[in-house]
């Protein structure tokens, strides 16, 4: 082991150098300066951001245990844009008298918990694997719970921690039975000499449902519209994202480069799930009237999409799966951050508020509704390419029955996203939310969301992103 192996981690050290320039200027810097920690705080991050386009590693370390290449460190950058949207949204949030002595521990737990989720993503091995998740979970927990004095936040903080330790524990009980198989934790090891047995089966559908768990897909979705009501909006919104992001792209790497032999298996059960997912996602969500719980069972939904061309097992499917994730981060932004530029300002959370919201706040009303369209599949938001490759690259392996049950599904979520649109533009209301005038960051994220959306939309549909890029996962 020489300093190289550490080399080829870029994104990691990265993250470690943000996480120690925000805790010592928290911690060292003068009662005057902490009044432009924000503003410096997001400036580091931007400043990670933009660099880490330019690490394209691609290889090993750790005799395995760490790999990159053209997927892994696609979908990291990927997750720090979405962080840094959601940093600016929360300006608003963190200026409250009871959070804003709070600004810094804010920060450093969303990058401890990036750092995590970087882990999980490039991990070879399943103990790094392991060390990812927990590093990624336990700082969200905490973040969960963040308004420690809201009974609500509390409330989620507790249901969350206790279901990821229950996944957790179920997850390395099946770890515990694939040691047991093969003698091994590296996922080419295991790849090679992993034979279908009750035993190795059993291990696989534990470690599975540690990630459903994580990806809140059903029936491991119960801990999901509860927590993101209860916590924080701007850490709902990182949980339905980022996290969701990190934990499928997992998923997609350990069923594909540890369970190969075993998709026979695998098939068929994320076949149901997929389809389960969908519809109970999209039936709850019809009866929401909370905004957050509402977005909440549209996310249990999300990720019924975001698996459909998981299980392909093709290059088309692994591009379609991270474009859908890049396109759902977009969405989720524009959507979480009108409701948390609300409910910052008036506490107001019900989509009965809602009724009128463009004759007061036309600005917010149309970019909700743009996130709405987005996350509907309308044309031509990128959310409708984003299906649309998602459907084809599950058409092109013969899962047509699936594709044309997930395609009804879509029309149920029209309906349910067309009411909120139907709220803001025709409902009456004769005390319409007032005028909100959200700051500059927040203006910021959200206009970037929305040209997110659209360039993204237009980059799809005249050059078939999908079908040109290699992200060489195998």
């Amino acid at each position: 082991m020489d300093l190289s192996n550490y080399l080829l981690m870029k994104h990691e050290l990265s993250l470690i150098v943000v996480f120690l320039l925000l805790i010592f200027y928290d911690l060292f810097a003068s009662d005057g300066a902490k009044k432009y920690y924000f503003p410096v705080a997001c400036t580091i991050f931007l400043a990670h951001t933009v660099l880490c386009f330019f690490f394209k590693d691609d290889g090993s370390s750790f005799a395995g245990m760490y790999v990159t290449g053209p997927a892994y460190y696609t979908i990291k950058n990927i997750l720090n844009i979405g962080v840094f949207l959601i940093l600016l949204q929360a300006n608003t949030w963190l200026k409250q008298p009871q959070s804003i002595i709070k600004r810094g521990e804010f920060f450093m737990l969303i990058v401890l918990t990036l750092i995590g989720m970087n882990l999980m993503v490039s991990a070879g091995n399943f103990l790094l694997f392991y060390i990812g998740l927990e590093t990624a979970s336990l700082p969200i927990a905490a973040l969960v719970a963040f308004n420690k004095h809201k009974h609500e936040s509390a409330e989620a903080g507790a249901k969350y921690i206790f279901n990821a330790i229950f996944s957790s524990a179920i997850m390395l009980f099946g770890l515990s039975f694939l040691y047991g198989a093969v003698g091994t934790l590296y996922y080419t090891d295991i790849a090679a000499t992993i034979y279908a047995s009750p035993l190795t089966i059993m291990a696989m559908i534990f470690m599975m449902t540690g990630l459903f768990f994580k990806i809140s897909l059903v029936p491991f979705h119960l801990w999901a519209p509860d927590t993101y009501q209860g916590a924080p909006t701007n850490v709902t919104l990182y949980l339905s994202t980022i996290s969701k992001g990190a934990a499928v792209f997992a998923l997609m790497a350990i069923l594909f480069k540890v369970f190969p032999t075993l998709s026979d298996v695998w098939v068929n059960i994320i076949w149901i799930i997929i389809l389960v997912t969908i519809t109970v996602g999209n039936l709850f969500a019809l009866r929401q009237k909370n905004m957050k719980r509402f977005l909440a069972f549209s996310s249990i939904s999300q990720a019924g999409y975001i698996m459909l061309s998981l299980f392909t097992g093709t290059q088309e499917g692994m591009a379609a799966t991270i474009f859908y994730i890049f396109v759902y981060v977009f969405s989720n932004l524009a959507a979480f951050g009108v409701i948390s530029a609300i409910e910052d300002k008036t506490g107001k959370v019900s989509m009965d508020d809602y009724n009128g919201l463009y004759n007061t706040n036309p600005k917010l009303a149309l970019a909700m509704m743009i996130a709405m369209f987005s996350l509907g599949g309308i044309p031509f938001a990128a959310g409708f390419f984003s299906k649309l490759f998602v459907f084809m690259a599950a058409m092109e392996q013969g899962h047509v029955l699936l594709v044309f049950l997930a395609f009804l599904n879509t029309v149920i979520s029209l309906y349910y996203y067309l009411l909120v649109v139907k709220a803001m533009f025709i409902n009456k209301n004769n005390s319409p939310i007032e005028s909100v005038n959200t700051d500059g960051y927040m203006k910021v994220s959200l206009v970037l969301s929305m040209v997110g959306i659209f360039v993204i939309g237009v980059v799809s549909c005249f050059y078939q992103y999908i079908h040109n890029v290699s992200f060489g996962i195998y």
